[in-house]
């Protein structure tokens, strides 16, 4: 029961936090009308509510959040391709076969070529269609590991689980004790990645039109996507500790828990992939957008910043705008995106220090902090204790899931070699 009441915690802190966030859209904070002023992004909205120095504070937070997410996403697609390939050649020779092992290098390669060609794509507002794209791959890939998930279940004969975790189990001893605390922790990091979508909700709140109100927009779609995607992972979880038990691989499609239909295990893993690539544009165009005002702003006359260059499209019947400073920009993000994923491709572990160090700041911290800025709450009123306990518990979780995901790291670091795979 553990895992289902943490995951339902953190739907239930984001969701409450996400409406304080979304009335911080407009300033001032008079009322979030329409009558105010727009705040384009996350450190426009900080900016306006709590000053400079949080606003610093907000640029680091969130923009490392969005550096390691996009790291995250290269590693989990380069899995997923491996899978493919994996789930082919496992059909044909047998299940583990050692001539079926595949680097996951070739396909963070191949998965960063084409991030490159996507990060031209000018700016966010231009994305709607990959999001739609990776919506459907992403209902597509669960229902499929959920289907699987049950067909597994009720097959029977299967491993069980245990209250402490995994020890004893078909008379093989597994890690138990601290071992066992240190990925309790971890896997809470993991369930605050899987919330991390606060990081730009000013951000794909300011694509919305009005009328109608932003705010109530962004209200209405946050309670939907919250309990949607919680609903979803509840039945993965939930479906897949009941198929596999303590031996639940930490990703279901990747696992290698199913293996037939092994095109089916393929397709998913296809979605997943596809998915990934289109969100990995939503999480990097706010960093583009972010260097290029800079450095537009404080070099006006440098002409390789400032100049376009148009290119005819036929085949699109539209003309692309060209910039030498974007182009050289945005391939060198996506070069050391792909880096420092083959140089630390620790799946769980980097997914939960990600989200571990993310979810404190960005998802309850400055949501509010703001709200108490714009709606002057006064200190220790119920309100005001109110809050600051949910922020100081949140801080405390993150805090004891970035200790158990770096502890993670640490040990995966002791015997792992930089651009080498073990067969």
């Amino acid at each position: 029961m553990a895992g289902p009441v943490a995951l339902l915690t953190f739907a239930i802190i984001t969701y409450y936090t996400s409406l304080l966030l979304a009335d911080c859209y407009r300033s001032p904070a008079a009322d979030a009308s329409l009558a105010g002023k727009r705040n384009h992004n996350y450190m426009e909205a900080v900016r306006s509510n709590l000053g400079p120095l949080q606003t610093k504070l907000c640029i680091i937070s969130q923009y490392t959040n969005l550096f390691g997410i996009t790291i995250g996403y290269t590693i989990t697609a380069s899995i997923s391709m491996v899978a493919i390939q994996k789930a082919i050649c496992y059909h044909k020779l047998g299940r583990h076969s050692a001539s079926c092992f595949t680097s996951t290098y070739t396909y963070m390669r191949f998965y960063g070529l084409v991030e490159v060609f996507l990060s031209q794509i000018p700016n966010f507002s231009e994305l709607w269609w990959l999001s739609i794209v990776a919506a459907v791959m992403s209902f597509s890939y669960s229902f499929i590991g959920i289907g699987l998930g049950i067909g597994k279940a009720t097959e029977g004969g299967h491993s069980r689980g245990t209250i402490g975790g995994s020890i004893f189990m078909e008379g093989q001893i597994f890690p138990g004790g601290i071992d066992n605390v240190w990925t309790v922790l971890q896997a809470l990091g993991n369930i605050a990645f899987a919330y991390s979508y606060t990081a730009l909700l000013i951000e794909i709140q300011d694509t919305l039109k009005s009328p109608p109100d932003e705010c109530k927009v962004m209200k209405k779609a946050n309670l939907i996507g919250i309990s949607t995607t919680t609903i979803f992972y509840l039945l993965c979880g939930c479906i897949g500790y009941a198929a596999f038990g303590d031996d639940s691989p930490g990703n279901l499609l990747t696992g290698f828990g199913f293996f037939e239909p092994f095109w089916l295990v393929g397709l998913a893993n296809a979605f997943v992939t596809i998915h990934l690539i289109g969100a990995y544009q939503v999480f990097c165009q706010p960093i583009f957008a972010s260097v290029e005002e800079w450095a537009a702003d404080n070099y006006p006359k440098n002409q390789i910043i400032q100049r376009n260059f148009r290119i005819s499209l036929p085949i699109l019947k539209s003309v692309y705008h060209a910039n030498i400073f974007k182009l050289v920009w945005r391939t060198s993000y996506v070069f050391l995106v792909t880096l420092f994923a083959m140089i630390l491709p620790f799946f769980n572990d980097i997914l939960g220090l990600i989200g571990a160090s993310s979810f404190w700041p960005l998802t309850v911290y400055f949501p509010i902090q703001m709200y108490i800025s714009r709606s002057k709450v006064q200190k220790w009123r119920k309100k005001w204790i109110f809050l600051q306990t949910l922020s100081l518990f949140s801080l405390v979780i993150s805090l004891s899931a970035f200790v158990g995901s770096f502890q993670s790291v640490l040990k995966d670091l002791r015997t792992y070699k930089p651009f080498h795979e073990n067969h």
